[in-house]
């Protein structure tokens, strides 16, 4: 029987929910609780979380009963992640968050109007599916993903939609690292108001 998410956010599709280090952009080295919600019809090819994208795999859980989870935890960062978790209303979720004094932050690819109260927005946009004008104004954080030398020119676009104070990331994807991390070292030397973002998570072997 398919998932009916009401639209008011209470019941959401929980991937997965985990306490760790964020390990990449702007935030890295913080503890932070993960919030992973499935669904997505992105499509990116080299996505690490595939497993993620049918939201029909994934229960729906009360949006309380993650607010409860996430508080358990010392830290008081949450990161809402996907998938892509635009998909949903997240009003209901932020808001019980912050209720009990915890920072939300989302990593999102912006392709879906912004809904919830953030403290930090994460866009990563993708090729596949424009982000929408309301998160690109709204975003704290660039950061895009370098998989092949035409994302430079991307990365560009995406960097005239954001406001002038968002931070500029970016971020070699995990199986090209090698080959783009030269690439992008050089770039940022000669674009300084880019920064390096790198998957630290993985170099520690952490979720």
């Amino acid at each position: 029987m398919a998932h009916i998410i009401p639209e008011d956010g209470t019941l959401l599709p929980l991937m997965e929910e985990f306490y760790t280090i964020q390990g990449e952009g702007y935030n890295t080295g913080k503890a932070a609780y993960f919030i992973r919600l499935g669904g997505c019809d992105v499509g990116c090819h080299w996505c690490d979380v595939k497993e993620s994208w049918d939201a029909e795999l994934h229960a729906l859980t009360h949006a309380d009963s993650i607010a409860e989870n996430a508080d358990r935890f010392p830290s008081k960062n949450v990161v809402v992640t996907g998938g892509e978790p635009l998909i949903y209303n997240l009003d209901y979720l932020t808001a019980k968050l912050h209720q009990k004094g915890i920072k939300t932050f989302i990593e999102t690819s912006g392709a879906y109007p912004l809904s919830g109260n953030w403290d930090w927005v994460c866009l990563s946009p993708k090729k596949f599916k424009a982000p929408s004008p309301d998160v690109a104004a709204e975003a704290h954080e660039l950061k895009v993903i370098i998989f092949n030398k035409s994302d430079f020119e991307f990365a560009e676009q995406n960097a005239m939609l954001i406001s002038p104070n968002c931070k500029l990331f970016l971020q070699p994807e995990w199986s090209k690292s090698r080959e783009m991390t030269p690439l992008i070292v050089d770039y940022v030397m000669n674009n300084p108001r880019w920064e390096i973002s790198l998957q630290t998570h993985k170099f520690l072997n952490i979720p």
